[in-house]
């Protein structure tokens, strides 16, 4: 779903504490970005289709105001790369830019906001697994992935570099680790040139996540684990541990921008946990998942059951840290609600309740405040990452 977060427990650098907005005479400020303002903290925004209207809009957590963004009619899902939202329609994939971003310098990040906008129509049917760094955006839906020219989206336009076969990617090392469906894996330069082949195979390829440690792709015997330096890559398999009945295998990965800890439905059998730093997965919970997503290593997996309650477990041992009843309807037959999570708080969308919640999971899942909509927020993602 992601790509390497930046942010977040880093301090922006040059020490000023403020905007730089533009260049001064003269001379170009570090980490100028020509159209954008630069801000002293990340600016978290929340894209949400309404799906009466067939409108998107943008909350601003900081501010809990809520304003139209573009329409956007018949969204069935929605998917980040930390600045950009992708809405998968019934006609393709609209691509909308958020205008908040962090850019992750190692030692030091940046963080921006520029006007939203709308980019365009990517082609892409289905919904797409999005992961991407500063120079490209991976989009893996049916059986090939679009590499996307970041460069090209940041000045609102919609340039493909290449296209790979493939069910399932993820960008890394500014390469493009790509899945085939007959469990093969290679890596791609960016202009979709093969680089090298992987030895160790993903059998049933599907889900794929970016971190800090590497590409992470699903598979049916657990999860492949590749990492690069350099341009030589290795990959690592994650089994499960036992047999896992395809239903209940992992398919889509979700987690806080940058951390290493992976959380996945499991079915109806609660969620995995994959750890990446460890190598291991772990179950949590029991009953099926409206939603999941992990908040990082030593820090809670979040829970959305279908009786609308909101849980948290420990990843490594399973143990139930609290509950708060959330939903009043959950479940229902339109599109499941999603956990986003930052380095502070979480939010759940909530359709039927035309709201969403803010939730503070270090405090016992406290329902931090309550933002109250005039539409039905049904598909959501967080940018600003």
């Amino acid at each position: 779903m992601t790509v390497l977060a930046a942010g977040i427990l880093l301090a922006a650098c040059g020490g000023s504490g403020g905007d730089t907005g533009s260049a001064s005479a003269g001379s170009t400020p570090h980490g100028y970005v020509e159209g954008a303002e630069e801000t002293a903290e990340a600016q978290w925004r929340l894209v949400l289709a309404d799906a009466e209207g067939g409108r998107i809009h943008m909350l601003d957590p900081a501010t809990g105001e809520s304003s139209p963004a573009g329409d956007v009619s018949g969204v069935t899902a929605a998917r980040s790369d930390g600045r950009f939202a992708y809405l998968a329609t019934g006609n393709g994939l609209r691509v909308f830019d958020s205008g908040t971003w962090t850019v992750d310098h190692g030692d030091h990040v940046h963080y921006y906001r520029a006007a939203a906008r709308t980019v365009g129509d990517a082609g892409v049917a289905g919904t797409p697994g999005v992961t991407g760094d500063a120079a490209a955006t991976a989009l893996a839906a049916g059986a090939e992935v679009r590499v996307l020219d970041r460069k090209a989206l940041d000045d609102g336009k919609i340039a493909e570099l290449s296209r790979v076969a493939g069910r399932a990617a993820a960008v890394h090392a500014g390469h493009v680790v790509v899945a085939a469906a007959n469990g093969e894996v290679s890596v791609h330069g960016r202009d979709g040139g093969r680089t090298s082949s992987l030895s160790e195979p993903c059998p049933e390829p599907r889900g794929q996540a970016a971190t800090r440690r590497g590409a992470v792709l699903g598979c049916a015997d657990g999860a492949l684990l590749v990492t690069g330096e350099d341009g030589t890559f290795q990959a690592t398999k994650v089994p499960y541990p036992g047999e896992v009945p395809e239903g209940e295998r992992a398919a889509e990965f979700r987690h806080r921008p940058g951390s290493d800890v992976l959380a996945s439905r499991a079915g109806d059998e609660g969620a995995w946990v994959l750890d990446v730093r460890a190598r291991e997965w772990h179950r949590v919970g029991s009953g099926p998942a409206l939603a999941v997503n992990a908040v990082g290593e030593d820090s809670p997996v979040l829970l959305l059951g279908r009786d609308g309650a909101l849980r948290s477990y420990d990843p490594a041992t399973g143990e139930e840290l609290a509950e708060t009843e959330l939903l009043e309807e959950a479940g229902g037959d339109g599109a499941a609600p999603v956990i986003e999570i930052d380095t502070a708080r979480a939010y759940v969308n909530d359709a039927a309740g035309r709201a969403v919640h803010e939730i503070d999971y270090n405090d016992d899942l406290r329902v931090a405040r309550t933002f109250d909509l005039p539409f039905s927020p049904a598909h959501m993602v967080e940018t600003g990452w």
